[in-house]
């Protein structure tokens, strides 16, 4: 892939993301004046993880941890700087990496696998702990990113 071609992808990437985001936002009633930076908290985290996957080779797990600590620690920073929760900025900001592809895979295999009766095939039921597993672990990706600027920078009363 060319330079022009993978800012092109990245561009695209934080656009789509930024937008989804963005949505969210809106869908939780964030009030008007922090909703670019709830915007350029999911543009900045899930850019950060397509070019991970696309230039470094890093798995989507991998990729998705330092994704939502780039928006883990953007959120912290523009949270500061705009006198408001943090949550506000990470949590519709990590939203464009929720792995609903992998959910969904693991509920079409187990459905495949139920209706298949005493002639179901041991392959959807592989696919269903595949696709469960790597959510799982995506998830988890996501948690541990937004919580590490919090539990490194946080100040004890």
């Amino acid at each position: 892939m060319s330079l022009v071609e993978l800012l092109w992808l990245l561009l695209q990437d934080a656009f789509w993301s930024g937008l989804a985001s963005l949505g969210f936002a809106v869908l939780f009633n964030v009030p008007p004046r922090l909703l670019p930076g709830c915007a350029l908290c999911g543009a900045a985290g899930h850019m950060v993880r397509t070019l991970l996957m696309e230039t470094t080779g890093f798995t989507i797990e991998g990729a998705t941890l330092v994704g939502a600590t780039t928006v883990g620690f953007l959120g912290t920073l523009l949270a500061r700087y705009l006198r408001s929760p943090v949550p506000i900025f990470t949590v519709t900001g990590v939203i464009p990496m929720v792995p609903g592809s992998f959910a969904f895979g693991t509920m079409i295999n187990l459905l495949q696998f139920t209706a298949g009766g005493p002639n179901a095939n041991t392959i959807e039921l592989v696919d269903a702990a595949f696709n469960a597993s790597k959510t799982a672990l995506i998830l988890g990706a996501i948690a541990v990113g937004i919580a590490a600027p919090s539990l490194l920078f946080q100040r004890r009363k």
